[in-house]
């Protein structure tokens, strides 16, 4: 993974992660232990699906740059799908607070989708790969006797 890839994903996964820690302190103040649970699982759940996107994303970028609008619109709607299905699985869990996962799952989400805009503008990526220029290349430069 080149080292722009590793940079975006640190720079979404670790405000995401301070944000479910965040969540996961509300929550444990609020629903008590399985308010907490709840929480760890969901910021779990947001970094896993979203990190495992933002590599597929950054992949199909390299490899197949005509599909790449196509294959991010896929992309999160199949991820927003999966969240969707995920929380309809656990609402009448009793392993944690469905409610503090929820919410804990939407407020990591709008970070990590913040983050991950912030990280993008902050990058330096060239729109158009420049070919060096031979003519340029061929001229001495500087002073010559």
């Amino acid at each position: 993974m080149p080292s722009n890839d590793v940079r975006t994903l640190l720079q979404t996964a670790v405000p995401t992660a301070a944000a479910g820690v965040v969540a996961a302190a509300v929550s444990a103040g609020v629903a008590g232990g399985k308010g907490a649970v709840g929480a760890v699982v969901a910021t779990l759940v947001v970094v896993l699906f979203m990190g495992i996107g933002l590599v597929v994303l950054q992949r199909t970028a390299k490899s197949l740059p005509h599909l790449f609008q196509a294959m991010g619109l896929m992309l999160y709607t199949a991820q927003l799908l999966l969240m969707v299905i995920f929380v309809a699985a656990f609402k009448d869990t009793s392993l944690f607070n469905p409610k503090a996962f929820a919410i804990t799952l939407v407020a990591t989400t709008l970070v990590w989708i913040g983050a991950q805009a912030r990280a993008h503008m902050k990058a330096k990526i060239l729109y158009v790969e420049p070919e060096p220029d031979k003519a340029a290349k061929a001229e001495k430069t500087g002073p010559s006797a």
